[in-house]
């Protein structure tokens, strides 16, 4: 399995410079930023969590690196009430917090970096493009074990973890994952085709702990 390759992707002084531009952004012109990975792959997750029966509106929800909050924004517009964020910028969550209360929803959000701690316990817990982020750093492989640790020890034994990739193979998430969780259903997601052979542009699988 090949590594990435370090990137300015995977520090917080981009992150956090990114977002201060997204905040001027959203008090100038109320453009809440990117939607990361684009819409569509929201919706087919949306569409994943409102057919499983076991998850209810009231359903403990974490999205891990939740940037300017859209997603969450999402779930609150379906009626869903148990929302909560965490993001390692100050900034990504002073936007996420401006959104929301633009739109009157009652979203808990918290600075926090994954890698450090995780305080509570969730029924669903997101990821869309942290661990992406987190596998640009240089210190890739003792970052991985502690994202992977924390999301374990945080996620209920009976709840999803629910992660979207544009960097790794289900094949390489199972492998990465395979002593913390196992995969039990894969959101499709849009496929090109190359050379005769398809392909997904991004993954986006469920997870369940071991």
């Amino acid at each position: 399995m090949e590594e990435l390759q370090a990137s300015e992707l995977g520090t917080r002084e981009y992150w956090d410079n990114r977002y201060k531009e997204e905040i001027a952004n959203f008090k100038d012109h109320g453009d809440p930023g990117e939607i990361w990975f684009g819409e569509d792959i929201v919706e087919r997750i949306m569409k994943w969590i409102k057919k499983n029966v076991s998850i209810t509106k009231n359903s403990k929800f974490l999205d891990v690196g939740c940037g300017n909050g859209m997603f969450l924004i999402e779930l609150a517009v379906q009626g869903y009430t148990n929302l909560h964020g965490i993001d390692y910028s100050e900034d990504a969550i002073i936007l996420a917090k401006s959104i929301a209360q633009k739109q009157d929803f009652q979203i808990q959000y918290s600075t926090c970096n994954i890698l450090e701690r995780l305080e509570g316990q969730f029924d669903i817990i997101h990821d869309k493009g942290t661990y992406d982020a987190i596998s640009l750093n240089a210190n890739i492989q003792e970052y991985r074990i502690k994202y992977l640790d924390n999301v374990h020890k945080g996620l209920n034994n009976d709840g999803f973890f629910i992660i979207t990739s544009c960097n790794w193979t289900k094949d390489e998430l199972d492998q990465q994952f395979q002593n913390y969780f196992v995969c039990v259903d894969n959101v499709p997601t849009p496929q090109f085709k190359f050379g005769g052979k398809t392909g997904n542009i991004v993954t986006s699988l469920v997870y369940k702990k071991l």
